[in-house]
């Protein structure tokens, strides 16, 4: 039977990666102490040392890259929709809908 894969949250592997930085224990010694693979905890730490600086940007220099559209852009399509039924039923009361 194949083992269950195990989720981590945020705060645990912030814990583990800071100790491997703070380098009191051996990656080995703390893999075993938390029940994670060594290479997850090399993994979480090199996440936690290339992500550290965006933690000390100015919030207006950090670049938001989000997939959803802007609220102009919903407003837009809101009104093309709506003009698009308008029509749709203007053309259905033409032909006795």
């Amino acid at each position: 039977m194949p083992r269950k894969r195990r989720l981590f949250d945020g705060t645990f592997k912030a814990k583990v990666a800071l100790e491997a930085i703070r380098g009191l224990k051996t990656v080995s010694e703390l893999a075993s102490l938390h029940q994670v693979h060594p290479t997850q905890i090399v993994a979480w730490k090199k996440q936690l040392l290339e992500g550290a600086s965006t933690l000390f940007e100015l919030p207006s220099a950090k670049k938001v890259a989000s997939d959803e559209p802007s609220a102009a852009e919903l407003y837009e399509q809101i009104g093309r929709l709506k003009i698009e039924l308008d029509w749709v039923k203007k053309k259905v009361a033409e032909h006795g809908g």
